[in-house]
């Protein structure tokens, strides 16, 4: 009984982080900025926030020697998975680049044994499937000369750099604090991305505060905080399957929001990726009771 409240409360913690990620489709499509300007702002004041939070509950900042490597590699990948992101929102809506950057559950559940050494799971192979026949959906006839096409390219991009960021961080999250981890990538990803600011007016960039403040604090620090958190509880592939539900939040804010309405076939491809999230939820609830 413990074992199985103790995992609905994990699922539930990492269905609120996915509610407060989804926002990410909706404020990168309404901000009004290059993207890698987008990026480096976002990235500075979710460090900003982080920070002061970290100093704030007394959470320590340092960093050991032997980590240094692996934290940085992964602070690179973070950003860029931010950029190609964003870049695959630009040239689509909400609901084809969000539904593009989950195919990373797929990616992650092939890396992960590979990289992590750990068991390679059968079942994840079906899953897989079923997000692959989802995003064959988003793109029915693909063509460099359709905008749709190039975003689902920079997404799958995206899911790439994110399943391997997320792969490297597995074992950091037992030895360091989500928030401070966080705070450390986001502080390098806005660092090495700052050069973009010369190309914008400062005019401009005030006019955006509010959207920025908002992917700062709703999307990146309490959002992929929550998520790597989540970390600690799940597997990997298990956590990022179950992730996937965060394109459907996003879509009902697009639609919301945006008067974005997904087609019939976006809607089902969406539906497959929904089945895989509570196969996967029944699945690790099975095993948390046992």
């Amino acid at each position: 009984m413990k074992n199985s409240k103790l995992h609905t409360r994990h699922l539930l913690e990492l269905n609120v982080a996915m509610v407060f990620g989804s926002t990410s489709g909706v404020l990168g499509r309404y901000i009004a900025l290059p993207v890698t300007v987008t990026i480096c702002l976002r990235t500075l004041l979710a460090f900003a926030l982080l920070y002061v939070y970290c100093r704030w509950r007394k959470i320590s900042l340092k960093i050991h020697k032997e980590d240094r490597l692996q934290l940085f590699v992964s602070s690179v990948l973070m950003g860029a998975h931010f950029v190609t992101y964003f870049y695959a929102l630009q040239y689509s809506n909400v609901a084809i680049a969000m539904l593009s950057l989950f195919t990373y559950p797929v990616i992650t559940s092939f890396l992960e044994p590979i990289i992590l050494k750990t068991k390679f799971q059968k079942v994840h192979l079906l899953l897989g499937g079923l997000l692959l026949f989802g995003i064959y959906f988003l793109v029915p006839n693909f063509s460099l000369d359709n905008s749709y096409s190039i975003a689902v390219i920079f997404g799958i991009v995206a899911a790439l750099l994110y399943a391997l960021r997320n792969i490297l961080m597995k074992s950091k999250v037992q030895k360091y604090n989500g928030s401070f981890l966080m705070c450390y990538q986001m502080g390098v990803s806005g660092f090495l991305l700052i050069p973009a600011l010369f190309f914008v007016e400062f005019e401009t960039v005030i006019t955006q505060w509010k959207g920025l403040l908002a992917l700062a604090l709703l999307t990146t620090a309490i959002g992929h905080t929550m998520f790597l958190n989540s970390f600690k509880h799940f597997s990997i592939t298990t956590a990022s399957i179950l992730s996937s539900i965060q394109p459907v939040y996003g879509i009902i804010l697009g639609a919301l929001f945006l008067s974005e309405i997904p087609t019939l076939t976006t809607i089902f491809g969406g539906a497959l990726i929904l089945t895989s999230v509570i196969i996967e939820s029944l699945r690790t609830r099975k095993k948390a009771l046992i």
